[in-house]
This record gives structure tokens, sequence and C-alpha cells, in this order.
């Protein structure tokens, strides 16, 4: 394939992926060639931004499996979180949250990190904590038009938003820089029923580590960070899928809760 034929396949799925989302119709195939590195998602991906308009508010980051790492070259992947997708649930409200009922839709359990001034300076996993100036709890909601985007890979799946659709923000982590992150216990519940318990120490090096690759990947792609940029930070519990009229719910330290409601397009 020619640099402009892949242009255009990249910029074909990209209006695709737009579209299915716009007029919330599901996508029965990928629509186009699949990309076969993150190189090429990701350029499929900021087309898609460019052509999108809204604002990013935040970044979702998800693990990419151990025996994928070496033919993908990274451990993780990244996705927009656009602004008007990003909603406040830390005063006990619990926002009605939408996935794409005909496609893929779930719920997962992260730590938000939210960046204060990046810079253009060099971090280290140690480091990097002094660019945040605020961490939360909060729930992803991952959802794509295309239902069978986590089963060919994660070029796939970061080539439409990363599998994202929205960001619920839970309570502030009181005490945060001092507080045991890794060895926090976290929960989820649907619908009552809990459907996944972990703690942070599988989490690679931690939701540090998912601002640090962040920060190192959006700077490759050229895209600036802005304070207030919030960061997903990666499933902690599983991705768990959910269908509207269901109810999901993260549970932190024993105490700490943030939940919403699934509505469906």
């Amino acid at each position: 394939m020619t640099k402009m034929s892949a242009l255009n396949e990249q910029e074909n799925v990209a209006r695709a992926f737009i579209a299915a989302r716009a007029e919330k119709t599901p996508l029965t195939a990928y629509p186009g060639v699949m990309p076969q590195t993150m190189v090429e998602a990701y350029a499929i991906q900021d087309r898609a931004i460019a052509l999108d308009g809204r604002r990013i508010g935040g970044w979702k980051v998800g693990r990419i499996a151990a025996d994928l790492v070496d033919q993908y070259g990274d451990n993780r992947l990244a996705g927009p979180i656009f602004t008007d997708e990003i909603f406040d649930g830390s005063n006990g409200v619990e926002p009605a949250m939408p996935v794409y009922a005909a496609g893929f839709g779930a719920a997962e359990a992260e730590v938000l990190l939210r960046f204060g001034e990046v810079g253009e300076g060099d971090y280290d996993i140690d480091t990097v904590r002094g660019c945040i100036d605020e961490v939360r709890t909060g729930i992803e909601i991952a959802s794509s038009p295309f239902p069978a985007i986590n089963r060919h890979g994660p070029a796939v799946t970061a080539s439409d938003y990363g599998n994202n659709k929205g960001l619920v923000l839970g309570p502030v982590i009181p005490d945060w820089r001092s507080a045991d992150l890794i060895r926090m216990p976290v929960e989820f519940f649907i619908d009552g029923a809990r459907v996944g318990a972990a703690t942070m120490e599988a989490m690679l090096d931690g939701p540090f580590g998912s601002a640090l690759f962040l920060i190192r990947t959006l700077r490759a792609r050229g895209i600036a960070i802005p304070p207030g940029t919030w960061v997903s930070a990666g499933a902690i519990t599983g991705i768990h899928e959910i269908r509207p009229g269901q109810w999901g719910e993260a549970l932190f330290d024993g105490k700490i809760r943030v939940g919403c409601s699934i509505t469906g397009y």
C-alpha cells in the first residue's frame, strides 16, 4: 500500500467511526483495513479527533496484554475523552452514561489523575507525581459502535478513540500523596452484585506509570497536555461488560463510592 493510499484508508476509517458514533448505528465489520501497528492506529485516531472537533478533557489509558507487547511495541494504549462526555459524580449524583446498545459497552473502576502544569520537563515514575494536582476515584465507560472492537488487538481498539465513551469523576482521594494507592482495595458492582475486586498492584507500574506513558505518547504525536487534563489510568478490577438499564458502582478503600446508571443508543 502506498503512503497516499494508506492515508486515504485511515481517513475513511476515521470518518466511518465518527459517522457510526454520531448516527448511533452499529458497525457489523471493521470499516476498512485494520491497523497492524500503534502508529497506524494513532494516525486514524488523530484524524478522527481533527474531524470530530470537540475539545478533549482527558485521556484513557488501557493495558496491552503481556503476550502482545513485543508485537505492538508498548504495554499501554491511549484514547481521547471529550469534555462533553465527562460528568461529575462526586457529590452522590449518579449520572446516566450512554453506551452503544448494539455495539460494545463496559464500565471500569479507575483512578483518575488530573494534570497540572506539565511543561517540557523529563520525568520518571517518581517525579511525574509533581505534574499531578488531584487524584480521584472514577468510572470509565468503554463503548464503541463496533461490537468486536476488543477482539482484534490493541491497534484496532485504539483506532476508535481507545474504545472510550465517557468518564465519571468520583470523590477525591484524600491525602493521595501519602496514601498507599497501589494496595488500596477496589471493588466493582453491577446491579448490586460484585463482579470484580483487586488492587492496583497488578497495574504494571501503577497509575503514575500511566501518566508517564501518556506524556511520552502524546509528545510523540505532537499533542499538548493543558492543565486540568484528566488521565483515566487503567481498569483496576477488569473490563465489566454492561448493558442499558443496568447500574454500576465502584467502591474504593471500602468507603469511597462512585456510581452511574447506563442508558443506550
